[in-house]
Parts: structure tokens; sequence; C-alpha cells
């Protein structure tokens, strides 16, 4: 993304990323890039609505001034982000406080606009009056306490697939991992039994019948939460299939719950009826739960058609999550290609002794991670590590992946270029730090590294990359991006688009190969249909492509040395071959000629080549890093990018630099 340019910011912000090009087109034309320094007053509390606010880049801060006249914040706010627009559908002033935490851009569309734009994008108006119709300020009953809810439904079509349990455990770990405000609703018909209190461990008899007319059914709705004492809160409700009033009921409930909690969990029973439908509409979020075999996934398939087709919904919100609770002989690919769609998660199998609570009772059960990475993303503190190019200076990577593991730092998601594609795909398929270093024990002496050099005439590439792609096969095999541990995408370069390309599916020794496929040295590696080479060529510290995806806290590892420092060594290159070639002359000294014709062709070319690129990627990566948190960047003077049989002191030099930054990093994950 240029943050400078309208039509790619607009393109890509997450709210206007499915619109059409007309569509974009028109909210280009009505909104301009403002920038606000840190510590401005974006709106104030109480000022006349004003504009419709996206944030961009930087950070703001949400808050209100209580009545002993301390600040109240409300919500940190982050890039995807937009504000300003229940009080331009309310024409009510602000009720509250937007300032600027540090630099920022943000997108404005005026008062003025905005309706035009609402009247051309009719969708847009109407994602965003359903979102009022239950977020309307109810200054009746108390002051609002949080800025912004989310509400996520739990459904499926058929019952006995774990929804109930998930749902459960996703309200937990909300709680857990964004020490925010969450609440379970349990909705039910009248002829079933809540199961919710005895597993939250709370007693009694507290329901609320939705078929019933309450005269005020929000101020009631405290007498009815049970407080559990795993800091979820849990609210049951009763509706009748039959009654269309029961939909209308619930939404009045809600419009007063979103006033006080971040994350509302509805867990619906798995019935086709209207009712049902009309509530998950009311959702910000669906999780659609779905066994693993054929039955189950085309049942889950149309019903997601007739969501789509039948009810409007739109299909961007709706999460497809496989529950392995059963054996299942059909592949995630067969599993995606069955329902016509990506799979947002997958729930590993629970033991049959476990608890329910899977969350506070066995965190460290593969279940407990799959649920934890979902919450993260959710809650938007999904933390991610970006490792960066640089061949053996890629090594200080494994020094990096020590600390991680040693100070149990949570990562949801790693991305890497060339070599540090290659790290991170060999660390999300389950290899510890330890085991990484000792693979690169292969590289004893400096002469091994031309084991995986295999010398050709040069057309698109003087080294064809079979001896590389040997090596990556042996410890990668034919494992997928199915088969790791944790999210993992790998960046490559596009030839023919000359764009940067996420790959995140089939061989990961195929999405390797193409990350490390230097170009003018290497051939560039045929993925698929296309010719793919380096993904430092454009992403050499990968940091927007987790950016773009929502990853709102980012570690990234820049191991490429200074500009400077590279055209020192650049100069060092080319001096040594000078002084070789002239001294081979001199003495007539035919041997020390083939040996420096070698060393051309061979490791100086390389040189020349991979400094080249590197001046490159260092400006490049400067700019990258602007979008992490923290930046890591071990000191690597003193060693070489061709020392791959220094790997361990490599490797210590990012422990270094990680541990130096540590408070950094914690400082990051827990804000």
């Amino acid at each position: 993304m240029k943050f400078n340019d309208l039509d790619s910011i607009i393109r890509d912000f997450p709210l206007f990323s499915g619109f059409s090009k007309s569509e974009h087109r028109i909210i280009k034309r009505c909104s301009r890039l403002v920038y606000y320094k840190k510590g401005d007053i974006i709106y104030a509390e109480g000022a006349p609505p004003s504009a419709f606010y996206c944030l961009i880049l930087g950070r703001v801060v949400i808050y209100i001034q209580g009545k002993d006249g301390n600040t109240n914040i409300l919500e940190h706010l982050h890039y995807g982000k937009y504000f300003g627009v229940i009080s331009l559908l309310t024409n009510e002033g602000h009720s509250v406080t937007a300032k600027a935490t540090n630099d920022c851009s943000i997108l404005v569309i005026e008062k003025e606009n905005f309706d035009f734009v609402l009247s051309k994008i009719p969708r847009l108006a109407v994602d965003l009056s359903r979102m009022l119709s239950r977020r309307l300020k109810r200054k009746d009953i108390h002051q609002k306490t949080i800025f912004e809810s989310t509400v996520i439904s739990v459904f499926s079509s058929y019952s006995r697939v774990g929804k109930t349990i998930y749902a459960l455990n996703l309200a937990l770990s909300l709680k857990k991992e964004t020490r925010k405000s969450v609440i379970i609703l349990d909705i039910l018909p009248q002829d079933k039994i809540h199961s919710l209190p005895q597993r939250l461990d709370v007693a009694g008899e507290k329901s609320i019948d939705l078929s019933k007319d309450v005269a005020d059914s929000i101020r009631l709705t405290g007498d009815f939460i049970f407080k559990t004492k795993f800091g979820v809160d849990l609210l049951c409700f009763y509706y009748n299939p039959d009654d269309e009033l029961c939909v209308k009921r619930l939404v009045a409930f809600l419009s007063g719950l979103v006033n006080d909690y971040h994350y509302l969990i509805l867990d619906l029973p798995s019935l086709m009826d209207r009712n049902i439908f009309s509530i998950l509409n009311q959702s910000d979020i669906i999780h659609l739960l779905s066994g693993p075999d054929d039955l189950d996934l085309r049942k889950t398939h149309n019903l997601i058609q007739r969501l789509v087709d039948e009810f409007k919904f739109q299909e961007d919100k709706i999460s497809i999550i496989i529950n392995e609770y059963k054996f299942s002989k059909i592949t995630p690919i067969e599993q995606s290609q069955i329902l016509s769609r990506k799979i947002f998660a997958t729930l590993p199998r629970i033991d049959f002794s476990s608890s329910d609570r899977l969350i506070p009772d066995d965190p460290d059960c593969e279940y407990s991670k799959a649920v934890r990475r979902i919450s993260r993303f959710i809650g938007e503190s999904m933390v991610g590590l970006v490792l960066g190019v640089g061949v053996g200076y890629g090594f200080c990577h494994i020094g990096v992946l020590k600390v991680i593991e040693e100070e149990n730092i949570p990562i949801d998601i790693i991305a890497g270029s060339s070599i540090g594609a290659l790290i991170a795909s060999l660390w999300a398929t389950g290899r510890s730090s330890s085991e990484i270093l000792e693979i690169t024990s292969e590289f004893k002496e400096p002469k091994h590294i031309w084991g995986l050099i295999d010398l050709t005439i040069p057309q698109l590439g003087f080294i064809k990359g079979n001896k590389l792609h040997r090596f990556l096969k042996k410890y990668l095999g034919d494992k997928t991006f199915y088969d790791v541990k944790l999210p993992l995408k790998i960046i490559a370069s596009d030839v023919k688009r000359k764009e940067p390309r996420v790959l995140d599916k089939g061989l990961l020794v195929d999405a390797v190969m193409a990350s490390c496929a230097m170009p003018g040295v290497f051939k560039p590696f045929r993925f698929k249909e296309d010719f793919l080479f380096d993904g430092g060529v454009i992403n050499p510290l990968p940091t927007e492509p987790l950016f773009k995806m929502g990853v709102k806290k980012i570690i990234a590892v820049n191991v490429t040395p200074s500009r400077e420092d590279i055209l020192r060594q650049y100069e060092r290159i080319k001096e040594n071959m000078k002084l070789n070639l002239v001294n081979g002359i001199k003495k007539r000294n035919w041997f020390s000629l083939g040996n420096y014709f070698k060393n051309t062709f061979g490791t100086n070319i390389l040189d020349i080549v991979f400094s080249s690129v590197e001046i490159l990627q260092s400006e490049v990566a400067k700019k990258e890093a602007q979008l992490a948190d923290v930046v890591l960047h071990p000191d690597t003077s003193g060693l070489y990018w061709l020392e791959l049989h220094k790997s361990k002191e490599f490797a210590r030099r990012g422990e270094d630099e990680t541990r130096r930054n540590l408070d950094k990093i914690w400082q990051v994950i827990n804000d």
C-alpha cells in the first residue's frame, strides 16, 4: 500500500475492500487525506458531528471526561478502524473525544459528502444502519462505558458439532487475551435447557423469555446476568420460533448490552427458522461450525448459499470453522473445494475426558491454541513476526526465535522473505530454534556453500537451483501450508505482474524456493502458471502483507546491513577482484587466473549481484520497518553474508538484539 495514494488507501481499507471500482471512485471523490500531529484533538466530546474518519496510519485514543474530571479511556484505535459515524447518523454531538496518540494519517469524508456517499453506495448505508440500530447511545440508562462492541454469532446447520463448547471457549479466550468485557448470550427455544450455567459453575435458575413483553427490558437485564468466576458474564434467553417479536426484543437487549460489553457471543440453537436467521443478521461476525466429512460440509455450503441468496447476508461476515470432532479422510484442500470457500480455522479433536472449559483448564492443548489464535484475531491483539532477507545474515533470526521460545512471547502469525521464509517455514512446522541451528551445521566450512550452487549457462540465471531445492526438500519434505502449527505467509515476487505474491497454499518447499530465487542469480521459479522470484526484491521486510491482513502488533527482524556498510563492502569486493586479476597477469600465473575466473563467475559475481540488490533492499526495508511496532536490527559488523559456517555467531547476535529489546516487545504485546 502507498500511504499517500488515495486509490491504494481506499482499495485496501477493510471497510471498502469489497467495493467495486466505481464505488471506490465515489469515495475518492468525496474524501481527502488529513494528517494529525501527536496530541491533536480530532474531535471533542460534545462537538457537533463533523466527518466520517478512517484511520490509515498511526493510533487514536478514544476517551470521555468523567464526572470527577478524570479521563476515562474507552479504546485505542489502529489501522482499519473508522469512527465519528454514530454522530453523523443521529445528528447528535460526539459522545467521546478522539485524540491522535502519535502522528496519524486519516481518510476524512466531510459531513456534507457523507450523505452523498451513502446514497450512491447502498450496501455501506445498510451496514452502518444495522450497526446503528443496536448501538444508539442510551443516555437514559447510563453513560457509555466502551467505545465499540462486536457481536459474534456461533451457529451450525445441525447439532452435535461442538458449537456450545466452542462459544464458551471463545468467550473465555477473548476475556483472557484482550482483557476486555465479554458476555455470552445463551439463546434457546422454550423446550430446551440451558447448559452454560453449569459449565461456568454458576447456580440458580434465571432467564429472560423473549416471547413475553417486558416493560423496561434493558433496566431488568442486570437482574438476570450471571457473574462468573472466570470473568465472563452470561445471560440466558428463551424464544418462541413462531414469534417474530422475539427478534425485536432481543435487539432491544443488545442495544443496551453494547454499551457495557466489548464482545457479545451469541450461542444460537441449530435450528433453520427465520427468527434465528434474523438474529444472525444482527451480528458483526458469524462463525459457522462444520464437521469435517462430506455430508457436514455440503450442509454448511447449502446454508451459506441460502443466507446469501435468500436473506442477503454479507458473505465477508461469515467465517467457516471446521471442528475435527470425528475422523474424516477428506483433506483440507478438498474441504475447501466442497465448501467453495476458504476455511477460516480448524479446531483439533478434543480428548473425550477433557474439560468443557479448555482455555483455563488445559491451555496448552491444540484446541486451546487454535481458539486462542481466533480470539486474538478477533480482538485485534495478534502478534505478527516478520523475518527479513539476508542469506547468512538471516541466521540472526534463529537467535530471535530462541528468545521468543524461552520468554514465551506469543506469536500468532509469521511471515518471511528469502532466508526469512525458510527459517519461518521450519519454525512454523514445529522445529525449535536449536533444531534449526543444528540444520545450519551442514555448512561447517566456507567451501560447503558450493553444495547449494549448481552453475549453468546464464539465461534467466546462472544457478539452476536444483541443489537448493534438494536441500529444502530434505527438511521440509512434502509438507504443505496446512501442516503448519501457526499461520505462515511466504513472500515472493511475480515476474510478469511486477507485484508481490503472498503464498499460503500448496507445498512449502515450492513457496520457499520461489522466495529464495534471487533475480540474476537463480532462475525464476515456476509456481503453477507463474514465474516467481525472490520476495525480497519487493518486500525485503514483509511487514505490509501482515499489516494489510489486520495484524496490529508486528515485530520485524531486519538483518540487512546499513547502506553505508553495504557500499563499503561492495568497494572492497571490486578492489579484491582488480588486485587478483593484476597479480595473475603480472606473474603469468594461469592457475591464479583460473581461480580468478572461477571466483568471478562464482562467489564474486554473487557478491556484486547481492550487494547491488542489498543496497536497494536496505532502503525499502527502512520504509517497511515503519509499519512495525518493534524493529530488531542485529549488529552484523565483522560478519559476511556468505559466511554460512558462522551460523552460531549470527544467531548469538540475533539473540543479543532481542534481549536488549524485550521491554519494548512486552510493552507492545500488553498494550
